[in-house]
């Protein structure tokens, strides 16, 4: 009975995960940037079971567009949406342990700190969810976990979020852009 309870949950997470827009992006953010032109950043998902358990994160995913992105438009030291337009939105069925952040099950808002190459970038979650991609109060951190860093071999144009190396107990949550790749391991806690 709880194994279908379980289930039941985490399909329940994944189907809200799966249709969740952030208020704030329903009222402060078209669905195209000029009438008849999708937006420069469209929406993205990422989406993983481990352990049994669905984990979901809903960003807009801008382009290089020949731009100076790392240690420019994602200036070092500074927070960052970790995406574009709203939030980035981070739902978990099940705790997890990122890095040794540990995650109850829950909803966050994912950012990042970036830092110049040769230093960790933090990964963030924060408590408050539903909010525009710029409005960051580190009052509501869940936590922070060290990330690791991986250059990519040529620029990717548009950046991405993705889980890799996906076991039945663990993934690794990967942001790519430009020839940068930060990742950490994500683990089901038991």
């Amino acid at each position: 009975m709880k194994t279908l309870a379980r289930c039941t949950v985490a399909a329940l997470v994944l189907a809200a995960a799966t249709a969740f827009v952030p208020a704030a992006s329903a009222q402060a953010a078209p669905m195209e940037d000029k009438p008849g032109q999708p937006l420069a950043s469209p929406a993205a998902m990422a989406a993983v079971t481990i352990g049994g358990k669905a984990l979901v994160i809903h960003y807009n995913a801008p382009s290089i567009r020949g731009r100076k992105i790392m240690g420019g438009l994602v200036p070092y030291g500074q927070v960052w949406r970790t995406g574009a337009n709203p939030a980035t939105s981070f739902v978990t069925a099940g705790d997890l342990r990122i890095g040794k952040l540990t995650v109850p099950a829950g909803s966050y808002t994912l950012y990042t700190l970036p830092a110049a190459p040769g230093t960790p970038w933090l990964l963030i979650l924060n408590k408050q969810t539903g909010q525009w991609g710029t409005v960051y109060k580190p009052e509501m951190d869940l936590g922070r976990s060290p990330m690791q860093s991986v250059k990519l071999p040529s620029p990717q144009e548009v950046m991405s979020i993705s889980f890799e190396r996906t076991l039945a107990d663990s993934t690794e949550l990967h942001i790519k852009w430009e020839t940068t790749d930060e990742w950490v391991k994500i683990q089901t806690v038991k």
